[in-house]
């Protein structure tokens, strides 16, 4: 890109971050509701950051957990990552103590009875999800707002569970939550005008660039993702490495490639080794224990700095696999691998457009820039496609 072209790239995804909190036909005529007090419920990762959002701004937080080991640790990740701040002269000690006097631990849900926000960050489990909100449902007090962290499950069946679906919606953090920027506000079916419009201002208030979403499997951000990862996946069947596949994207711009992110998030969330029967190459990498930088073998290997090497042993497995399976193992070039894996994002990318899960094409510039590395200097997903 020239630097003229990359100038417009640049001016394109400011506008279009400021234009994203704005949510075609809510105007001023609609009136927020007051958030005052918030609930988390989860004190995991996910969980604590999204707590310290609202106590860097000033504004008190219950934390729920189930038992109190947990909730102990929450609080001191919460605690760690603050004094961090205070070691490299971000906070005081005194800024310290004030945010994390915000938070408050419990092990009882009637506790957030009285907060105008409850924010649900616990297992992506349907079932769980839709217990614990006809619970809240029976706690919460009239006209607080509940939302889940869910990341790709059904708001509207989540928001069934409750007798005020109106006021249940999706507010989808991304990790670790105290740092990204994106928030995915997920417009249920039910969801009414000012609860939308609260959560965005919410996000505004907390620092992050709020687009909303219509409901869908994995809503803007991870819908794309799960195509790319589809793409990724079938070079490696085509022989490609891993080390290409992730080159490509970040020689294009991305911090990092789909194998090296799948490395870092751990190749074994969601697999089981009781039901694993080797269909996959993730799942035979785990069977191997090779379940990413935790085991210090993944996709690549890992030294005891983590640094990241290409594996003679995934080399040998893919090749393996791929004649296994009856594939013809090619050459790919660096232009190729990009586009294989960039053109399906673009198609899913005018299908949400299309469906209405998005408002505008800078709504996805914006997810992507903000919550998956996407590189600021192309303007986004869109722009860089040509979809404006």
């Amino acid at each position: 890109m020239s630097v003229d072209q990359q100038a417009d790239a640049l001016a394109h995804i400011a506008a279009a971050e400021k234009k994203a909190a704005e949510v075609e036909g809510i105007g001023a005529e609609v009136a927020v509701r007051p958030v005052n007090r918030v609930g988390v419920i989860g004190a995991g990762t996910m969980g604590g950051g999204i707590a310290m959002n609202f106590a860097n701004v000033g504004i008190p937080v219950t934390i729920v957990e189930r038992e109190q080991a947990a909730l102990d640790r929450g609080l001191k990740v919460i605690r760690g990552n603050y004094d961090r701040s205070a070691q490299r002269g971000k906070l005081t000690a005194e800024q310290v103590e004030q945010r994390m006097a915000l938070l408050t631990g419990s092990l009882e849900l009637p506790d957030l009875k009285d907060a105008d926000l409850v924010i649900e960050a616990i297992f992506e489990n349907m079932a769980v999800k839709k217990e614990t909100f006809a619970k809240l449902d029976a706690i919460a007090r009239p006209g607080a707002i509940l939302a889940s962290n869910t990341s790709y499950l059904n708001v509207d069946e989540i928001a069934s569970a409750t007798s005020r679906p109106a006021d249940v919606l999706g507010m989808h953090f991304f990790s670790p939550a105290n740092v990204m920027k994106l928030l995915e506000v997920v417009r249920g079916r039910q969801t009414a005008p000012d609860v939308l419009k609260t959560a965005m201002e919410v996000g505004v208030k907390i620092g992050k660039v709020p687009v909303v979403s219509g409901v869908c499997d994995g809503f803007i951000g991870n819908r794309m993702l799960s195509r790319r990862q589809q793409a990724a996946n079938a070079l490696l069947l085509e022989g490609a490495m891993p080390w290409e596949v992730d080159r490509a994207l970040t020689d294009f711009g991305f911090p990092m490639g789909p194998f090296q992110m799948s490395d870092l998030a751990g190749l074994d969330i969601g697999w089981s080794k009781e039901t694993s029967k080797g269909e996959t190459l993730r799942d035979r990498l785990c069977e191997m224990d090779r379940r990413g930088q935790k085991t210090s073998a993944g996709f690549y290997d890992y030294g005891p700095d983590r640094s990241r090497t290409p594996s003679p042993i995934v080399e040998k497995m893919i090749r393996d696999y791929v004649a296994e399976k009856g594939g013809t193992p090619r050459e790919h070039t660096q232009d190729e691998i990009l586009q294989r894996l960039l053109e399906p994002m673009v198609e899913e990318g005018k299908k949400i457009l299309a469906e209405g899960i998005a408002q505008r094409p800078g709504d996805i510039d914006a997810v992507w820039v903000n919550g998956y590395g996407w590189p600021r200097a192309t303007g986004g997903v869109m722009w860089w496609a040509g979809v404006r």
